[in-house]
């Protein structure tokens, strides 16, 4: 019981630092400035993953281990601003996303109407 409970929590602190980083190469793709979204984790307990989110000015993305047997593990919604933790309408994507960052990207846009290149707070590109 003691080693299953040790491969459980390596499982999940993996999971968490693997979406951590995936979720800042999401705000990458994104185009995101720094200080408008942050990532962060809740590792649960003992008998749950926990999740791990990237709370943007405008969108909730948060990676878990919900919807498994539909093979759904990625919520995403909009939201109004970084203290709105219920937001929009729930949108599931595959979990598989998460190895796919332009992919997962393309589906955060289409859901929360981001431009490609507007999501700072300013846009400060030269032509």
């Amino acid at each position: 019981m003691e080693q299953e409970l040790l491969l459980r929590r390596t499982a999940e602190e993996a999971l968490h630092a693997i979406a951590r980083s995936r979720l800042k190469s999401l705000a990458s793709e994104l185009s995101l400035e720094p200080g408008s979204y942050d990532v962060r984790s809740n590792k649960a307990g003992i008998a749950v993953s926990g999740e791990i989110t990237l709370h943007h000015e405008r969108a909730y993305i948060q990676v878990g281990q919900f919807g498994l047997s539909s093979g759904h593990g990625i919520l995403i919604r909009t939201c109004k601003g970084r203290k709105d933790h219920t937001g929009g309408p729930n949108h599931l994507v595959a979990l598989d996303m998460i190895d796919d960052i332009p992919a997962l990207a393309a589906a955060v846009r289409a859901i929360t109407g981001f431009a490609r290149e507007s999501c700072g707070a300013s846009s400060s590109r030269a032509a």
